[in-house]
């Protein structure tokens, strides 16, 4: 399931988040790589930014849909890349296991957060794989994209500008990607049946509960 949140970042907070990154100091993407991925893996990463990242993830809790798509247990810190003339990630799969010692997770999601306008940059599209076939995207400044880390996926070489977005990983309390969506769709129709009788309401909320405890993992 490929989830695109709209308006994680806006306004004020869009502005300080680039304009950190404007004085970031960007290194060598490969150092941050897996055995397979390094490879393939050819952009810029910035460092020693732990607040600016706990900022976005915060920002990523808040907004509405991150909670019931994701259910999220733990996540990565935030990591920032960008992309110049030439460079590109080549077709991956993320490590199924990241981080070490307390911070180690299994990650079961990845996402985007886009950060650059899309007219700034040429090129640059995440594409991934799916049954029914690659899927490019590119969003707005601000939006994120929530994906299944196991897809094979790539970024398209950046041809004019710079890409910059932010990444990380999520370690789900369910573990079955179909059995996320099964508790997405149905939280999304109970938000849409807000108005229902209280009794059909709570029927629903009892079935979502009940459901997340089977498959929950805490």
């Amino acid at each position: 399931m490929l989830i695109v949140l709209a308006g994680v970042l806006e306004g004020e907070d869009l502005a300080r988040v680039r304009a950190r990154l404007d004085e970031a100091v960007w290194k060598d993407g490969k150092a941050t790589a897996g055995p397979a991925a390094r490879a393939v893996k050819n952009n810029l990463q910035a460092g020693g930014l732990a607040d600016l990242g706990a900022f976005v993830m915060e920002a990523l809790r808040r907004h509405p849909l991150f909670e019931i798509a994701a259910r999220p247990r733990r996540a990565s810190p935030v990591m920032f890349s960008k992309y110049e003339p030439g460079m590109a990630y080549g077709p991956h799969t993320d490590d199924a296991v990241m981080g070490g010692a307390e911070g180690r997770l299994r990650a079961d999601l990845s996402y985007t957060l886009f950060l650059a306008d899309p007219e700034s940059y040429a090129g640059g599209a995440l594409a991934i794989e799916s049954a029914a076939g690659e899927q490019a995207i590119k969003l707005a400044a601000g939006d994120c994209v929530l994906y299944p880390s196991g897809t094979i996926h790539h970024v398209a070489p950046v041809t004019a500008g710079a890409r910059l977005a932010a990444v990380g990983w999520i370690q789900s309390v369910v573990r079955d990607a179909a059995k996320r969506e099964i508790l997405f769709d149905l939280s999304m129709t109970r938000a849409r049946l807000a108005s229902a009788p209280r009794e059909d309401l709570l029927r629903l909320d009892k079935s979502i509960s009940n459901l997340l405890r089977l498959w929950a993992e805490v």
